[in-house]
């Protein structure tokens, strides 16, 4: 299948729930029973979000878009094609590898929307999730979350018509060479240039290479590349 007939139709079918424990959960489940490409699930609550690395997605009844899909075939830079597409659609920022960021005045990451790709490539398929705050009441979060999240201030009205936006810009970036969707990802970085840790060194974020594995430029001058694993922000 060529990734134009890949993203077209993207978005249908949709199963919308009013709560549900993951929609990624329920994505996946579907995939395993054949679902086809362009499957999306959505949800007004979710009760067991996730995150990468097991991490908690939350989020206040009705106040976010969360949505999963379904692809088929797997398209090689699909984390860094949702990336694009939620910026794209939000204003926002790419934090490496799977966050989408506002920066503040002081340059703050505050986060915005979060993606996690799930899945057995090797068997052509995976499930993409997203969640976006798009009339998250930041007064409304759990006080550990309140400082580092970030919302589009919009009303719950506003869900759907992101929704519409999301999945026209996934189909569109799907749809485009790998040199273009690179380029985009770059263009939004959000840690270029700044310091970072990870669990084994530290040093400066200098872009990504052509499979989206972080650059990094150590104190000694050398280089690694990361392609999985977390970073925190060294001292702004």
């Amino acid at each position: 299948m060529s990734a134009q007939a890949a993203a077209a139709g993207l978005g249908h079918p949709r199963l919308h729930l009013r709560r549900t424990d993951s929609t990624n959960d329920r994505a996946r489940t579907l995939a395993l029973r054949g679902a086809p490409h362009g499957t999306v699930v959505t949800a007004a609550e979710q009760t067991a979000g996730r995150g990468r690395q097991g991490r908690t997605w939350s989020a206040p009844a009705g106040q976010s878009l969360l949505c999963s899909t379904v692809w088929r075939p797997v398209p090689l830079l699909l984390p860094l094609i949702a990336g694009v597409a939620v910026a794209r659609v939000t204003g926002g920022q790419i934090k490496w590898p799977n966050d989408v960021v506002f920066v503040e005045q002081d340059r703050r990451l505050r986060k915005l929307a979060g993606i996690l790709a799930e899945g057995r490539p090797q068997e052509g398929w995976a499930v993409l999730g997203i969640g976006v705050n798009v009339a998250v009441q930041l007064d409304q979060m759990p006080d550990e979350l309140r400082e580092r999240a970030a919302t589009l201030g919009r009303t719950r009205r506003d869900i759907e018509p992101v929704l519409a936006q999301l999945m026209a810009a996934l189909s569109h970036w799907a749809t485009c060479p790998d040199s273009e969707v690179l380029d985009a990802w770059r263009e939004r970085d959000a840690l270029r240039g700044r310091e970072i840790h990870w669990a084994t060194g530290d040093g400066r974020a200098d872009g990504i290479d052509g499979d989206g594995r972080l650059i990094v430029r150590r104190p000694d001058g050398g280089q690694v590349t990361l392609d999985a694993g977390e970073v925190h922000l060294g001292a702004v």
